[in-house]
This record gives structure tokens, C-alpha cells and sequence, in this order.
């Protein structure tokens, strides 16, 4: 009786592995859910504040900030939701991109028992980011009403600002994790540089303290004081971003990650021999 052949693997035949990653993401969707699930439980069950530590922990910031700055920039209309609208912002960048590095590298195990596709640690990162950024806006909005900021239509182009700021984190943290599988100091020194980040981006100061001589070079090489600054307009000014900011942050998310997401797909293969 003639053995029926079972199916070849030819590794010169497999697709690109960008493309390859991309569908895993929708296949392992479940794992992708389970791991957003692991995150937001582990967080909250041993804390004593739970969830309301996630809607306490910007304000306790904004108000640190509020108390050191407050005199310096006091003219700013609304500026306690000026403070928190940037906190917000730049806390989601900074944790996301950390969980991205700490589940690639740190959590590497996984990776050498089974496939999963790599990029999940990364999508379920920014899953988890997502819910405490939506739990953040609660304080938020009722900063607004305290800073007698008014809610307008320009509010409704906010989930548009946080897709943009979820795509650049998403991007840098593929990028960052990437280089540190092969260079573990690499996110060490990725927290030293959040915090000179921090404050080479107009989150606590306004940008009109930068002369304007200098302004284009220590802003608009700034990928951050884009995305910031669209994140920012819809809920201070409630108006719509003007075009080239919208076209900067647009250019910005979606070339960051799309760098990233090639860059670590093609090296994703050999993570296993170096975690």
C-alpha cells in the first residue's frame, strides 16, 4: 500500500515574514486577548486602590506638576488639563513601549517552547496600554470641567490621535525590543532616554518658551511633539489638528511602524538563540 506524502516545508518558498506576522496576529487573536487579560489582572489584584490606582496615578502627577510649575505658567488657560492631556499621552508612550521591551526580553521563555507570533507580546502591550489610557480619561474630562475647560465636537477626533499614538509606540517598541534581544544594555539605556525625552517635549512647559529661531529643530525633529500636539488640540482647543500637524503625526506613526515592524519581523527567527 502506498504511503500517502504528507505536506513539504520549503523554507525558500515561505512568504515575506512581515506578512507572515501580520496574519499571525489575527490567528492568535485569543492568545493576544489572554495576554492583555494577564496584564490588566496581574496590575489590579494585589493592589489595594485597584482600577482607581489608574485614575489617581495621573492625577497625583498633574498635581506634583501643577505645585512646581504653576507659577511659571499660570498664563496658560486651562492649564492643570494642559498638564494632564500631556501626562496621559507621554505615560502611555513610555509604559507601552517598556511592556514591549520587558515581554520580549524578559519573557522570552515562551518563545522557545512554542510558535507564537512574535509581534503578539508587542499588539497585546498595546492592548493593555489601551485600556489604562481610556480609564485615564476619566480624571480627564473631570479636570476639564474643574479648569473650566468646555467639551466640544473636536473631542470626537480623539480616537484618531490615540490610533496614531498607539502605532508609534507600537513601532518604537518593536525597534527598541528588537536591538535589545541582541544588546540587553540597550533597555537599560532606553530609560534614561524616556526621561530626557520627557522633557525635551513640550508636556509641562508650552512651546512658546522655546525661541522661535530654535523652535523647527527642538520641535519638528520631535516625533513625539506632533503626536502630543494632536493628542493635546482636541481636548484643549477643541478643534481639529491643522493639516500639517495632522500630516506630521500621520507620517510619523505610520512610518515608525511600519519601519518596525519590519525590522523586527526579519530578525524575529533568531530571538530564541539569544534570549
Amino acid at each position: 500500500m502506498k504511503i500517502s506524502e504528507g505536506p513539504i516545508y520549503d523554507s525558500a518558498r515561505r512568504g515575506p515574514v512581515a506578512l507572515e506576522e501580520f496574519r499571525g496576529i489575527f490567528q492568535y487573536r485569543d492568545l493576544i486577548y489572554q495576554l492583555v487579560r494577564k496584564d490588566i489582572v496581574s496590575r489590579y489584584k494585589r493592589s489595594v486602590l485597584g482600577i482607581a490606582w489608574t485614575l489617581l496615578q495621573p492625577l497625583a502627577m498633574m498635581l506634583i506638576l501643577l505645585l512646581v510649575f504653576s507659577t511659571l505658567f499660570q498664563a496658560i488657560k486651562g492649564y492643570p488639563a494642559y498638564i494632564l492631556s500631556g501626562l496621559i499621552a507621554w505615560t502611555f508612550f513610555a509604559q507601552t513601549t517598556s511592556a514591549i521591551i520587558n515581554q520580549i526580553v524578559w519573557g522570552g521563555a515562551l518563545l522557545k517552547q512554542i510558535y507564537v507570533p512574535r509581534t503578539s507580546f508587542g499588539v497585546s502591550a498595546i492592548g493593555t496600554g489601551l485600556v489604562n489610557l481610556a480609564l485615564s480619561l476619566i480624571p480627564m474630562f473631570l479636570i476639564m470641567l474643574l479648569a473650566d475647560v468646555p467639551f466640544r465636537w473636536g473631542l470626537l477626533f480623539l480616537p484618531v490621535a490615540i490610533l496614531f499614538l498607539a502605532a508609534f509606540a507600537l513601532g518604537v517598541g518593536l525597534i527598541i525590543s528588537t536591538m535589545a534581544v541582541h544588546f540587553p544594555d540597550v533597555a537599560e539605556m532606553y530609560s534614561i532616554v524616556l526621561m530626557a525625552w520627557m522633557y525635551l517635549t513640550p508636556i509641562v512647559y508650552p512651546e512658546n518658551i522655546i525661541p522661535e529661531t530654535y523652535r523647527f529643530w527642538f520641535f519638528n525633529i520631535n516625533p513625539m511633539y506632533h503626536i502630543i500636539k494632536i493628542f493635546r488640540m482636541p481636548i484643549l482647543d477643541g478643534m481639529l489638528p491643522d493639516a500639517m500637524t495632522l500630516i506630521a503625526a500621520g507620517a510619523v506613526s505610520s512610518l515608525t511602524l511600519i519601519l518596525g515592524w519590519l525590522f523586527f519581523s526579519k530578525r524575529a527567527d533568531t530571538f530564541a538563540y539569544y534570549l
